[in-house]
């Protein structure tokens, strides 16, 4: 099997060999064990699931929360030739239906399902009937109140191992703490896992923290200073378009990214950033999930971000290559006192979240018992406008109701139209002979598509077949509709717009099921994990990289000597060093002459390690020699 895994590698994916621990994890789902995997930011999570798969017979089942993630790998699957699907909020029940379907009948090989969708009874069915060879968990931190982005809906997956009990489960994150660790295992039921942990250090990437008034005026000396791509993050949307144009002002080519924009300008300007066109991208942390470019040389925050787990992850998009970076953080106290604030405020008072549930099914119209996995566009600007709601209260409620498993809100959105012939060929042309002037445009379609949408959804572009047809692009979405009335199509519209769910039937606001206890722990594990952030920044004894790797229970006294602490430390030591042999120097021009014997009786000196060290440094410099009989002397 091992010789087969490293086919699949070579010809699917076009890599000579497995980084360090993938081949391992590889083989422990071959054969067939529970493992649990933590492998830090870049470090190869897919293949860990994707060979194994595609070395055994059926279907490997991919949870994850990122939809954007999901749509990047499954695209990336069927460049390579492999059928892969996904389902997510947001996508309509006839789109779903035939995904499932393809799974079962189908010769597909993944399928990416978001969370909230597992406890489906359209989703249970059908799994149940699916050749299942790996149930793989994404991001699996996201199963466990202790760490930082719970997602109740995680706790569904150990429910759908019961239909597929001697499949094997693989937990893989970049980041869990001990005790997220161990709750992952718990909560999925891992038996016996095999449980990999790749080191939390990164020998080539340098941290630093620096204190700055003006922080802006400080990236740009880094960035003129280290040669190389960059990403600087910051909170907020409009400081993305402030800080790139004052970049762009001082000659340094640069543009910004935020889930604000729409996806073709979202795709341009991560293009033009890969690409070199642009060297620097200044954006909130909606970008770099899934972003393959291994030669950033700096990331830059301007902003802290809320704990070290989105820290480290964010940093480890630097130097993927695995050449010299830089991680490099800039703040002042009124950050730390904003972090401090912002922590405090995450967790909104109960009637409040109760508030914003009610004001939500208001604003859809959904009635008492109705509204269950039904998604809408969201404008979180409109609706708290509409509502005189805080902006930044309401978004922490609803990050709030999400955790509850309540809502799914999705803030970067895209799903491009998708069509798909709903009747057989032969109910076809016989609509194409009973409707003649339709008759061209399904010979279009046929034409540009082929059999394949009879099969499944397949994605289309409007103004591309509007153009060929010689007809506006609003003419062609009519007649689009008009089919899918008909029950020709199912045609399912371009979707660009923020999305939220309703995760279950709408409740009455004054009886929603929220978990006082559990919400009141997060708050103080939202409080501490800024109270951690915090610490990070002001040690300034500690490595920085041994204060991450300790901080994820990897028991670590070994220095990167790299970072800003550990090259403070050199230097001082460095001054030590040059302040001893100015003292051996000068000793020995008094005529003071010593031996390693004699050197205590010497005013200033020691017979310790650290003088033992500086004399044999001297020696190599040709300061001072040593004679036969031991004794030191100054050289001429």
């Amino acid at each position: 099997m091992k010789a087969q895994a490293y086919d699949i590698l070579q010809k699917v994916f076009g890599y000579s060999d497995f980084r360090p621990s993938q081949l391992d994890i590889v083989m422990s789902v071959l054969e067939r064990k529970d493992c649990m995997a933590l492998l830090p930011t870049g470090g190869g999570k897919s293949i860990c699931f994707q060979v194994p798969a595609l070395v055994m017979d059926g279907i490997c089942v991919v949870v994850s929360p990122l939809i954007a993630l999901m749509k990047d790998q499954v695209d990336n699957l069927r460049r390579r030739g492999v059928l892969a699907a996904a389902i997510y909020s947001g996508m309509g029940k006839r789109e779903i239906d035939t995904v499932l379907d393809n799974c079962i009948y189908g010769n597909y090989k993944f399928l990416y399902v978001s969370p909230e969708r597992l406890k489906t009874d359209l989703f249970i069915e059908r799994f149940k009937k699916m050749n299942v060879n790996l149930i793989a968990v994404d991001e699996a931190h996201c199963i466990s109140q202790w760490g930082y982005d719970f997602r109740p809906p995680y706790l569904e997956i150990v429910n759908i191992r019961e239909f597929h009990p001697d499949v094997p489960c693989l937990a893989l994150t970049a980041s869990a703490t001990l005790k997220v660790k161990d709750d992952i295992i718990e909560r999925l039921q891992l038996k016996n896992p095999s449980v990999y942990v790749r080191s939390f250090s990164r020998k080539n990437l340098s941290y630093t923290v620096r204190f700055a008034e003006n922080k802006l005026e400080r990236a740009i000396e880094i960035i003129k200073k280290v040669p190389g791509t960059s990403i600087i993050y910051v909170r907020n949307r409009k400081g993305t378009k402030d800080i790139a144009h004052s970049l762009n002002q001082v000659g340094i080519a640069a543009t910004f990214y935020h889930a604000g924009l729409d996806n073709p300008t979202r795709e341009n300007r991560q293009a033009e950033w890969k690409s070199g066109t642009v060297r620097v991208m200044v954006a909130t942390n909606a970008f770099g999930m899934g972003i393959d470019k291994p030669d950033v040389r700096t990331v830059i925050h301007l902003d802290l971000p809320e704990n070290l787990e989105n820290y480290y992850q964010e940093a480890g998009r630097a130097g993927r290559d695995e050449l010299k970076a830089y991680a490099v953080l800039l703040t002042n106290e009124q950050d730390i006192n904003t972090l401090k604030e912002r922590a405090a405020l995450s967790y909104p008072p109960i009637d409040f979240l109760k508030k914003v549930y009610q004001c939500l099914a208001n604003y859809y119209r959904i009635a008492v018992g109705s509204g269950f996995m039904v998604s809408f566009e969201f404008n979180i600007s409109e609706f708290t406008e509409t509502y005189s709601l805080d902006l930044l209260t309401t978004y922490n409620a609803l990050k709030v109701l999400k955790e509850e498993g309540l809502l799914e809100m999705n803030e970067s959105f895209f799903a491009p139209s998708s069509l798909k012939f709903e009747v057989n060929q032969s109910k076809l042309y016989e609509f194409q002979i009973a409707n003649a002037k339709l008759d061209p445009f399904i010979k279009l379609l046929l034409r540009t598509y082929g059999g394949e949408l009879f099969m499944e959804f397949l994605k289309i572009q409007e103004i591309k077949l509007a153009k060929a047809m010689n007809i506006s692009q609003s003419e062609l979405i009519r007649i689009l509709e008009h089919l899918d009335n008909h029950g020709i199509v199912a045609y399912a519209k371009r979707k660009d717009k923020p999305q939220i769910t309703f995760l279950t039937e709408r409740y009455d606001a004054g009886r929603l099921p929220l978990n006082t206890k559990r919400i009141e722990e997060r708050r103080k594990n939202a409080i501490s994990k800024a109270a951690s952030m915090i610490a990070y920044i002001k040690e300034d004894g500690q490595c920085r990289a041994t204060q991450i790797s300790n901080y994820f229970g990897e028991e670590s006294e070994a220095e990167c000597g790299i970072c800003d602490v550990c090259i403070e430390k050199k230097k001082a030591l460095g001054q030590r060093d040059e302040k001893l042999k100015q003292r051996i120097i000068q000793t020995l021009k008094e005529g003071l002459l010593f031996s390693i014997q004699s050197i205590q009786e010497v005013p200033g000196l020691k017979n310790d390690k650290y003088t033992l060290r500086v004399l044999r440094e001297m020696e190599e410099e040709g300061l001072i020699f040593c004679e036969p009989e031991g004794i030191y002397k100054l050289n001429n």
